[in-house]
């Protein structure tokens, strides 16, 4: 499907997730604890999607490729050396923002 309201669903009952590397993609399956497989696009100008991409891969969350090696990563993948990926904590955030501006 080219487009969808949420992927929430799908991604529930998903095993594996193939994606670009979008941030909201790429948290949205890792927080679900879904093995992520990244499939980059360097062609894209000032390409955040490779930096983001590159630092999941090298902490261990996914594994990374781009369209002319999906077939080999897919073939070749061992999901069993992934690393989950944290929980997030919003709260820290919460009180680092509440010390900036000098409610704490």
């Amino acid at each position: 499907f080219r487009f969808k309201d949420s992927l929430a669903e799908d991604l529930c009952g998903a095993d594996l997730v193939i994606s670009h590397a979008g941030a909201g993609s790429c948290l949205e399956a890792l927080e679900k604890g879904k093995p992520l497989v990244v499939v980059t696009n360097e062609t894209l100008m000032n390409n955040h999607q490779l930096e983001l991409a590159d630092q999941l891969r090298r902490d261990g969350h996914v594994l990374c490729c781009d369209c002319g090696t999906l077939v080999d990563t897919l073939q070749s993948m061992d999901l069993s050396t992934l690393k989950p990926f944290p929980p997030g904590q919003p709260e820290k955030f919460a009180l680092f923002l509440d010390k900036v501006v000098g409610l704490q």
